[in-house]
């Protein structure tokens, strides 16, 4: 029998049915996955293939119709309400809308700050502060006129940042992260990247959702392909990018604009 203790983040035939008046939409179709602590993985695909209904059945967001989302172990669907909080504040989570996700009432610096005062950890404030004003540096973020400005008064891209800076708050031992840099431009994607890589490296496990391959394969050691809510490939990140098996994987590769020569 595997031990399940060893594993970050895991699916076992996971299925997602959303109904509604309109009928019935499958949008994710018995998906099994498995991450090793301290492991990184992309999961790839166009819009509408189920990445993000995926994500958030890991972390207990949706409910699966059926088979089992499990962190650190434990099935997030049968924990006990303060067992599942628990089990959160083990996880950073930055969400695809940063228009939506950052508290309005906050500035930046103080959505930052907040899941440590939510989750009472024992930093002083100046301790959390300052770990805040470190993360956010970290991420290209240092004046402080954008530290002390609410969500309205910053771009999406500043706003993705502090959503990053928020997630990594608490030292999460798991990253997930849906299109954390949709909105950055090239150089501040790999900046961003570099930033995960820093963290990777001091023993945190990551799912890195992105519609880009190139990109996925600089972030994280394994891909899944995703397809109307279905596995299509998975393996070695750089395998995939530079052999890849399935049909709609080598679309995906053929879609990627080809960098002009500086």
């Amino acid at each position: 029998m595997e031990d399940k203790t060893t594993w970050a983040a895991s699916a076992e035939k996971l299925n997602v049915v959303f109904r509604s008046r309109r009928g019935t939409h499958q949008a994710v179709k018995d998906f099994s996955l498995c991450l090793e602590r301290g492991g990184t993985l992309a999961v790839v695909g166009q819009s509408g293939s189920g990445k993000t209904t995926l994500l958030r059945a890991l972390i207990g967001l949706v409910p699966p119709t059926s088979g089992k989302a499990e962190l650190f172990g434990r099935d997030v669907n049968t924990l006990a309400p303060g067992e599942l909080a628990k089990t959160r504040q083990r996880c950073g989570y930055v969400p695809q809308d940063p228009y939506g996700a950052l508290p309005p009432g906050l500035t930046a610096l103080e959505a930052v700050m907040e899941p440590a005062v939510i989750a009472r950890r024992s930093w002083s404030k100046d301790e959390t502060r300052t770990r805040a004003v470190d993360l956010l540096a970290e991420l290209g973020l240092t004046e402080t006129r954008i530290l002390n400005s609410r969500a309205v008064g910053l771009s999406g891209g500043q706003r993705q940042r502090v959503e990053l800076a928020r997630a990594l708050m608490l030292e999460p031992e798991l990253l997930l992260c849906d299109e954390p840099t949709s909105m950055q431009d090239v150089s501040t994607r790999g900046e961003i990247v570099a930033v995960l890589e820093r963290h990777v490296a001091r023993g945190m496990s990551m799912i890195f959702v992105t519609h880009d391959l190139r990109l996925a394969s600089r972030a994280a050691q394994r891909v899944i392909v995703m397809r109307n809510g279905e596995l299509c490939e998975e393996g070695d990140a750089q395998r995939i990018l530079k052999d890849a098996r399935h049909p709609y994987t080598r679309e995906l590769i053929a879609s990627i604009p080809v960098l002009p020569e500086a």
